[in-house]
């Protein structure tokens, strides 16, 4: 079983260097994780912050009418499209920030209420405030 994790911790690393050689490879490259199985997409932390889950996404260079959101109980999808921004009547003599494509999809630690939830854009960071259903918020037990 190890061997196979390590055949594929050497196919990956073989990969970025073959991408850095090039230095031509889009906004979001692959990354090996713990597991050593790759994940594409943007960057994502998320918090608790007891009555809420937070979400910050790195989407730089993505308006925000070409994001996406869904949300459904304790799933979360998040998807977008970076197009070309080379001006009408230009020729490009190099292109490393080409059009891209990313859909991420987790599950949360809890159920959110989809009503309340709240998403602001700035900087290429999107953050998202989830706010956590009834049930599922931290509640203070008095000791007696």
């Amino acid at each position: 079983m190890w061997t196979r994790v390590n055949e594929f911790d050497r196919m990956f690393k073989t990969m970025d260097m073959l991408q850095s050689l090039f230095h031509n490879y889009g906004l979001y490259r692959p990354t090996a994780s713990r597991g050593g199985v790759a994940e594409v997409g943007p960057r994502t932390n998320l918090y608790d912050v007891g009555d809420r889950l937070e979400i910050r996404v790195e989407v730089p260079g993505i308006a925000k009418d070409n994001l996406s959101i869904k949300i459904q109980g304790s799933y979360l999808e998040i998807s977008g499209t970076r197009k070309t921004d080379t001006p009408e009547g230009y020729k490009a003599h190099r292109i490393e920030r080409g059009e891209t494509s990313f859909t991420r999809s987790f599950t949360l630690p809890s159920d959110v209420e989809s009503a309340g939830v709240e998403a602001a854009l700035k900087d290429g960071i999107l953050t998202l405030r989830l706010p956590k259903v009834e049930k599922a918020k931290p509640i203070q037990i008095a000791i007696g």
